[in-house]
């Protein structure tokens, strides 16, 4: 097969795999080194490469879990509180084998939208990557990632965009 026809079927294979489809195997550092490593190779106008990538594996996923847990909580009222989303939150990250945090750099050099456009496709890399070695993922965006900035250690010219979840398929 040449390579414009691995490329497609990779396009068309690209799809977003949720946790309850994870296995319990660990995703060795080398995929997650190259994903990641894909994921720098996006195109960004004037060089400012806007993404910021935290991993979160093992304990620190574990507290990831819970203080969205606790953020999610604290911030509903109580009429709206729903204990399955609250479950959800958990069982979605700690099912995950890694978990990665998408931030957004803003350099002020360009338009907003142009940085947040790099780090799209630097995602969309991810992605490709994933489903070329295997890897199940998606890309969640819930509101409850903006009150993560000390835990991310975002700075005031960044925004978290969401959380990349990975784990290998059966």
């Amino acid at each position: 097969m040449n390579k414009a026809d691995v490329l497609k079927e990779i396009i068309e294979q690209r799809r977003s795999i949720f946790p309850k489809d994870y296995t319990e195997t660990e995703i060795s550092q080398d995929i997650i080194d190259e994903i990641l490593n894909a994921a720098t190779l996006a195109p960004n106008h004037k060089r400012t490469k806007p993404w910021r990538f935290k991993i979160f594996k093992g304990e620190e996923k574990a507290a990831l879990a819970s203080e969205m847990q606790a953020i999610y909580k604290a911030s509903q009222p109580e009429h709206l509180f729903l204990e399955k989303k609250y479950n959800d939150i958990g069982f979605k990250i700690n099912k995950a084998d890694t978990v990665v945090s998408i931030v957004v750099n803003f350099s002020g050099m360009l338009p907003e939208w142009e940085e947040i456009a790099a780090v799209s496709m630097a995602v969309q890399n991810m992605y490709l990557t994933c489903t070329a070695n295997g890897v199940g993922c998606y890309w969640s965006s819930p509101k409850i990632v903006d009150q993560l900035k000390e835990s991310l250690t975002i700075e005031e010219n960044q925004k978290c965009l969401g959380l990349f979840y990975m784990g290998n398929l059966a």
